[in-house]
This record gives C-alpha cells, sequence and structure tokens, in this order.
C-alpha cells in the first residue's frame, strides 16, 4: 500500500470533484500525471512511489493519497497553472504539520531563529535520505506571507543587547572561532554560490545544508559579539542559498521555508541590504508561482527596508525584479519606469567606491540585461502574446544572451537567457530562431542540474509544438529534447 501512495480506508468513497476539476483544466491524462508524480517522487528522494493509472484513477474516485504525494500534486497543479493550487483546493485530506516546521510566522529572536535552523537543516538532511522532503510543508502566500515579513523592520522588544566588537563583554566570553576561521566559512560560502552559478542547485544543495547546520551548531556555543553576529551573517547567507537550490530543483515549500530562516537571520545579524537580498530572493519564486502581486509587497518591503543602505548594485537588482512584478501583473508604464530605474541605478554602481558584497556580484551588465528582458518577456505574454513588448525584449535579450556567453562562469543563467530568446522569437511569429536557441539552451542544460531549465526548455518546446508543430524544425526539436533531457522514467 506504502508504494502506491493510498490510504487505506475507501469506505464511503465519493468522487473528487475538485481534484477532477484541476485535472481535466491541466489537459494531462492519467498516466502523464502518474509519471509527473513519479518523477517528482524520485527528486525528493521518496523512491518507494511508484504511481499509475490506476492509481490516479482511484484518487479521482475520492481514495486519499498518503503524504508526500497530497504536497507533490500541489506543486505540479501550482506549477501548471501559473498560481498556488493547496491540497485543500484539490480536496485531498491535509496532514496538519507542527508549526514549528511549517509555518512561516516564527518569532523574531536570535535563538529561537537558531533553534529553527538547525532543526530544519537536520530535518532536510536526515528525511531527504528516507524519503519525505518537504511533506510536512505548505506553501505560503497572501497576508499569511507578507504580514510576518513585515516584521523585519520591527524593533524586537526586550532582545537583549549585543555587545558592540570593542565591548569588554568580549574578552569575558571565550570565543572558540579565530578569525581565519570565520574568514574560511565565508570564503566557503562564496564558493558554494559559484558552484550553484555554474552547476545549478542540484549538484551542491545537501552540501549547502551540511554546512548550515554546522554554523547553527556554532551559534548555539558562546561567541563575542562581534563573532555571533558574523556567524548569523554567513547563516543568511547559506540558509538563502539553500533556498535559492531548493527553489531550483522544484521544492518550492522547502525554498520558501529556508528563505524566511534566512530573513530572520540576516535581521540578527543587523544586515538590511541582505535582508532585502533574501526577499527578492522570495519575490522571484512568488513570480515563478504565479502571485506578482506577493512578489510587489516584498520587493517593495526590501525597498524600503534598504533604501538608506544598499549599493547602487542592490538597488538597481530590486528596482529590476520590481518591473518583473509589474509586468506580471499587467501593468506597462510602470513596468517601463522600472526599468529605466534599474537601468539608470546600475550605471551609478560603476562610480561607488565601496566594495559589494559577494552574494550581489553577480547582477552584473548581463544580469541586468537579462532581468529587463524578461519584463517585457513577461508582459508581452500578459497582453496576449504581444509582439510590440516582444519587440522590446528582444535587443535587450540578444545582449544578455552574448555576454553570458563570454562569461563561461554563469551557465544555469546563460541557459535561462537562451530560453528567453527562444520564447521572444516565438512570440514575434519566428519559429525557425526560436528552435535554434531552444536547441543551443538544451546543449548547455545538458550541463547543469536545474529542473528550472529543464521545465522551461518543455514548456517552450511545448509552445512550440502547439502553433509549429509541423514545422521540420520543430519535430527535430522535439527528437533534440527526447535525447537531451528525457523524462525520468526513460532513464
Amino acid at each position: 500500500m506504502g508504494g502506491n501512495g493510498g490510504s487505506g480506508t475507501n469506505a464511503d468513497k465519493r468522487p473528487n470533484e475538485l481534484l477532477g476539476s484541476w485535472f481535466v483544466r491541466s489537459g494531462w491524462s492519467k498516466g502523464e500525471l502518474a509519471r509527473q508524480v513519479n518523477r517528482r517522487a524520485r527528486q525528493l528522494g521518496a523512491n518507494h512511489i511508484s504511481t499509475d493509472t490506476s492509481r490516479v484513477r482511484r484518487w479521482l474516485d475520492g481514495e486519499n493519497p498518503r503524504e508526500p504525494i497530497p504536497r507533490i500534486l500541489s506543486e505540479l497543479f501550482s506549477e501548471r497553472f501559473g498560481c498556488v493550487v493547496s491540497i485543500e483546493d484539490l480536496g485531498l485530506r491535509a496532514a496538519r504539520p507542527s508549526p514549528s516546521t511549517s509555518s512561516v510566522d516564527l518569532p523574531w529572536t536570535g535563538p529561537q531563529t537558531v533553534a529553527l535552523l538547525g532543526e530544519f537543516s537536520r530535518s532536510d538532511l536526515m528525511l531527504a535520505r528516507r524519503g519525505f522532503l518537504g511533506s510536512s510543508l505548505a506553501l505560503s502566500a497572501g497576508p499569511s506571507l507578507i504580514e510576518p515579513m513585515q516584521r523585519w523592520l520591527v524593533p524586537t522588544p526586550g532582545a537583549p543587547a549585543v555587545p558592540e566588537p570593542d565591548s569588554p563583554l568580549d574578552s569575558r566570553r571565550p570565543g572558540r572561532l579565530s578569525k581565519p576561521e570565520l574568514e574560511l566559512l565565508e570564503s566557503t560560502t562564496r564558493m558554494f554560490r559559484q558552484w550553484d552559478a555554474q552547476c545549478g542547485g542540484g549538484l551542491r544543495r545537501k552540501a549547502v545544508v551540511g554546512q548550515l547546520h554546522e554554523v547553527t551548531d556554532l551559534l548555539q556555543e558562546p561567541q563575542p559579539g562581534a563573532t555571533t553576529r558574523k556567524l548569523f551573517k554567513v547563516a543568511a547567507e547559506l540558509a538563502e542559498l539553500a533556498g535559492w537550490m531548493s527553489y531550483d530543483v522544484g521544492l518550492q515549500p522547502t525554498a520558501q521555508k529556508y528563505f524566511v530562516l534566512a530573513l530572520h537571520a540576516a535581521k540578527e545579524a543587523g544586515d538590511r541590504p541582505l535582508g532585502s537580498y533574501i526577499l527578492s530572493s522570495m519575490s522571484r519564486q512568488m513570480i515563478h508561482l504565479g502571485r506578482p502581486d506577493d512578489a510587489l509587497e516584498l520587493i517593495h518591503l526590501a525597498q524600503y527596508g534598504s533604501r538608506d543602505c544598499a549599493s547602487p548594485r542592490t538597488q538597481a537588482m530590486l528596482y529590476a525584479m520590481e518591473a518583473r512584478a509589474y509586468a506580471n501583473m499587467g501593468q506597462p508604464g510602470r513596468t517601463k519606469r522600472a526599468v529605466r530605474m534599474a537601468e539608470d541605478t546600475f550605471a551609478d554602481a560603476e562610480e561607488w567606491d565601496e566594495p559589494d558584497p559577494d552574494w550581489i556580484r553577480f547582477f552584473s551588465e548581463a544580469e541586468l540585461y537579462a532581468e529587463n528582458s524578461h519584463s517585457f518577456r513577461d508582459l508581452a505574454y500578459v497582453a496576449g502574446r504581444s509582439p510590440t513588448y516582444a519587440s522590446l525584449a528582444e535587443p535587450l535579450m540578444r545582449r544578455a544572451v552574448e555576454l553570458f556567453a563570454k562569461d563561461g562562469e554563469h551557465q544555469r543563467s546563460y541557459a535561462l537567457n537562451l530560453i528567453g530568446m527562444a520564447t521572444v522569437h516565438l512570440l514575434q511569429g519566428e519559429p525557425e530562431a526560436g528552435t535554434e536557441y531552444a536547441s543551443r539552451a538544451m546543449t548547455v542544460a545538458k550541463k547543469v542540474r536545474s529542473e528550472r531549465v529543464n521545465n522551461r526548455i518543455r514548456k517552450t518546446v511545448d509552445t512550440a509544438v502547439r502553433d509549429h508543430g509541423d514545422l521540420a524544425a520543430v519535430v527535430d526539436l522535439t527528437e533534440q529534447l527526447a535525447v537531451d533531457l528525457p523524462d525520468a522514467e526513460a532513464v
């Protein structure tokens, strides 16, 4: 029974009309949904899951599958429809996870942040091996997400003061970490970030989670105030990176939880620019999940919280993400204004005489072109596949592709922008050029372990087949897809 995800009690079953409605609108066959569930289960390490068409039929007939299948179905339908489709929306019985492991509304205190970071990273490492990663998590959206995040800027009442670096209190607290050891932790985080950019989130995610867990252990030991702040900063960067890698491989609830914990750690570190960067990652996830209104709230919170302390490069990145949110909301005037602000503010970064933190160095000229081109591309889709906005995206996207090709290090970004060029050409009614860029993207994708990249390629190929299925170049592209990026079941 466990291998098929059945509930074990089927008395008085009634057809699950909610699940049936989502299923019909998805356009999937029962076999296709079964294959997607199996593929996602294997990504989670849940190798005991083996679903087939008869099992899908039972779910539609009213059988309640065991975890993690309800969570998997929620993620699959959320991605299919570009919005959060909860377990309740699917008419499936939801488990009652404990607030300590599932909620994003967490206490903003240092000791509890350390405890929750340690608990969650340990669970991630342990449960991933047993095949239940993410089964107790649910995505938060709307007020249940935004309102807790707004407390990022609220001073914590009654919080004990953290000793200043030169405080006499520091000398009374024997810290275990030396300065070279702290620098090694920081350099290791930078190395993980480079690996992620080059190889995708799938290859080093567990290593990052393991390092995060080690840092939380250090935070539970007596340390001088300055050391504690630096450790919280390292923990915030590692938690954000663990969240980003989880997002990249499709573990959306897990990613959100890490982002939230990262924001808590950044607050303890007193690093508001880092907090704004974490909020931008959360915003990007909300755009991916079809929640641009939530994305805009998060970006505005990030801008408000770091307006007097973030570097021009960081502020330019926030403007670019603001443009993405407005574009997905179908607001061209505000999109164009935010794009201009991103460009103007990025120009100021060239004259900035202070070194940027490592976490924002990714936001290069190539990334600026990429984000702004994606804003116009997204606007084209929202406006009913508008060739006008696609034509605004095309030169920016082309420049991003050229710069990432020269860069050689950010392979995932290179692949994503090749896909972006493919979609722009498809929007402009140029399928031959679109298939050429999609083919190049597949070649790069084979070097990167990123489910996000793979899914975008599959969706782009689906679009090409739908609109130009008889074209020889599109037929060749589908054959390349079957060879280069086969479904897990075909491997």
